[in-house]
């Protein structure tokens, strides 16, 4: 995996973090930590869309952080495990990797 693709990763781990954040920040300092999530998620994301085919960047982005916000919604605030929903979510999950499987990785030239 190259640094391109790490970048959409670490992008929809920011992702999962500021959604959780529009739900649930109460104080001030947690919405700067939210402001600050949209803003590296949105940044990584674009900077990776420089390099990689922007419509394959943006399905994973949004594929993973569904997926990474769902998970949470049952690990952190105890939401209900409904098994259709969870499959549903893994059928993104699937189509995810396989938008990766068949984009080619080679970095191509920054546009201007």
């Amino acid at each position: 995996m190259n640094n391109q693709w790490i970048k959409v990763v670490i992008a929809s781990i920011f992702e999962v973090g500021w959604v959780i954040g529009l739900t649930h920040a109460d104080a001030w300092h947690e919405w700067i930590f939210t402001l600050i999530a949209i803003y590296v998620s949105f940044y990584l994301m674009i900077n990776a869309g420089k390099y990689l085919p922007v419509g394959t960047v943006y399905a994973v982005f949004v594929g993973l952080g569904a997926f990474g916000t769902v998970l949470s919604e049952i690990v952190l605030f105890g939401a209900p495990f409904v098994p259709l929903k969870v499959l549903l979510i893994a059928l993104i999950l699937v189509g995810v990797i396989g938008l990766k499987m068949v984009t080619d990785d080679g970095d191509k030239e920054e546009v201007q």
